[in-house]
């Protein structure tokens, strides 16, 4: 019997609508949670999600739509969901990124990536906290990345954003660290920091370097770089871990950064 402790509970999920996003909203809607979803796509890809967080247990859906480079749609979007119901859980995993150098990054990228990556994380969690602080419970998972903990040529604005992301989290984690109680589950502030994770993104990347062998020996070529483990992670995966920091007991663990990355950033 699948263990639904967040029956009662609603949380968002940036950037839902596919991929890493998705796997999370699919998580906590089988914990029983009411789900918000948000991010890109046309109607279509919004509805697949939304039957996908449906079928997963959820026991509410719906799509609340924002431009997270705009600070007054994140309002607009933030009041919309607690006027359907209050949040409890807020994971900030919509992002972007432009891999050039940094002498040619166009600043246009910098600043969107920079506002979706980061700044759209303050203002959701600038929204959502003081009321979880004020009932005693709430989670905030933040989506950083592996770049979060090293850096990448070619990836500035990525790995200042997610390096940022892992700073916010930790300063939002001290101010609520002493909110609610052990009883009530507190209020927490954490990050999980993917390397490769298995998404239709990267399936490009895999058949480039197969070299005309079979698929996983393109994952082992795309990893070898970087990922001692060769094998990706799958969204439940992140899915799974994020639930996880939702719990109760869980109420302890805040300003924590968790790798998922195969001792990417152990080396």
């Amino acid at each position: 019997m699948t263990d639904t402790f967040l029956s009662g509970r609603t949380a968002l999920v940036t950037g839902s609508t596919s991929g890493i996003g998705l796997g999370i909203a699919q998580a906590l809607a089988a914990a029983g949670a009411r789900v918000a979803i948000n991010g890109l796509g046309d109607q279509a890809q919004v509805d697949a999600a939304l039957a996908a967080v449906r079928d997963a247990g959820a026991a509410d859906v719906r799509h609340f739509n924002a431009d997270l480079r705009d600070p007054a749609a994140i309002e607009t979007m933030m009041a919309e969901i607690d006027a359907w119901s209050p949040l409890d859980v807020l994971v900030n995993n919509a992002g972007i990124q432009h891999a050039v150098p940094l002498a040619e990054m166009p600043v246009g990228k910098w600043d969107d990536i920079i506002a979706i990556n980061l700044s759209a994380t303050f203002h959701t969690m600038r929204l959502a906290m003081p009321g979880m602080a004020a009932r005693g419970f709430g989670r905030v998972i933040n989506v950083a990345s592996v770049h979060g903990l090293v850096g990448s040529v070619n990836k500035a604005p990525y790995v200042a954003s997610k390096h940022g992301v892992l700073g916010l989290g930790k300063v939002a984690a001290l101010e609520y660290a002493a909110a609610g109680s052990r009883d009530s589950g507190g209020v927490t502030v954490n990050a999980i920091c993917p390397g490769w994770v298995e998404t239709p993104l990267i399936e490009p990347q895999i058949e480039a370097r197969r070299d005309g062998g079979s698929r996983d020996d393109g994952v082992r070529a795309l990893l070898a770089e970087k990922q001692p483990s060769l094998r990706m992670t799958l969204p439940a995966e992140i899915g799974a871990l994020a639930t996880w920091l939702c719990r109760r007991e869980a109420h302890n663990v805040t300003g924590a950064a968790f790798p998922v990355d195969g001792g990417w950033s152990a080396q």
